[in-house]
């Protein structure tokens, strides 16, 4: 099975420090890039991340801190990067929720621009979770080691949901178990920026999703309190979701001079 192309397309994977978008760094990239016409070209590099690479994320890439020592920065490589994926598309496993949005951070720390405008992306996990079964049935066999032999009656559904969700909070220790944490971990919104920090309501305008002006809109939020603003961009936040805010600020300055 080839491709159905009409541009490139450019496979690629990150090796980081860490999995927090704003302040983890890169310290390898791979790039797979393929052509329409079926020609595939590969670029690979060891990254210094300037900053050190925790132990236990060794253990799980296998790079550690003398491995890169002598490694280009990504300011170095952020130019001949840029010049292999700008005219193609994206493509990666769980792509879209973190290899991009530490991507474009890094690229907007190297002063290089960065954006989707032009371009889509395939998350390849995505299509695997939504093609591969998903069923209450799945999730009690997986998670309980059962099988739910009354699937589809509301008593035996109910049941098997419940022994599911106490499974999840004994097999994952990120979850807390709080109803409040468990529904806005299992709440799926539409976000503005990469990161999550500005989602779309329902008429589809930016709102915050954190902090005291949650779910208000960022218009609003900008007229009422200017201050805001400026906190914001000199704030710990991601710098695409500080593009996102300043394109969003420049917007509605045009819009008054309309």
């Amino acid at each position: 099975m080839q491709l159905s192309l009409n541009k490139p397309i450019c496979f690629f994977d990150l090796e980081t420090t860490g999995i927090n978008i704003s302040k983890d760094r890169v310290v390898e990239i791979s790039i797979l890039k393929v052509f329409p016409d079926g020609k595939e070209e590969t670029y690979t590099k060891l990254v210094n991340p300037t900053i050190p690479i925790p132990a236990e994320v060794t253990k799980v890439h296998g790079i550690s801190d003398a491995d890169v020592v002598d490694a280009p920065t990504f300011k170095d490589i952020a130019k001949e990067v840029h010049n292999l994926i700008k005219d193609s598309d994206l493509g990666g496993f769980n792509s879209n929720r973190f290899d991009i949005p530490l991507l474009a951070e890094e690229m907007l720390r190297a002063e290089v621009d960065f954006d989707m405008k032009n371009r889509v992306s395939v998350d390849v996990q995505t299509i695997f979770h939504k093609m591969e079964q998903r069923t209450l049935s799945a999730a009690y066999k997986f998670y309980c080691d059962k099988n739910l032999d009354d699937a589809h009656s509301a008593e035996a559904d109910t049941k098997a949901t419940y022994e599911v969700l106490k499974a999840q909070l004994g097999k994952y220790d990120e979850l807390e178990n709080d109803t409040k944490f468990l529904a806005e971990f299992s709440s799926r919104r539409k976000f503005a920026d990469f990161a999550g920090f500005l989602i779309y309501n329902k008429e589809g305008e930016e709102c915050f999703s954190f902090g005291k002006h949650k779910n208000k809109r960022v218009v609003d939020v900008m007229e009422k309190e200017p201050g805001y603003f400026g906190w914001l961009l000199n704030a710990d936040f991601p710098l695409y979701t500080k593009k996102v805010l300043t394109s969003i600020k420049l917007r509605q300055f045009n819009n008054k001079l309309g």
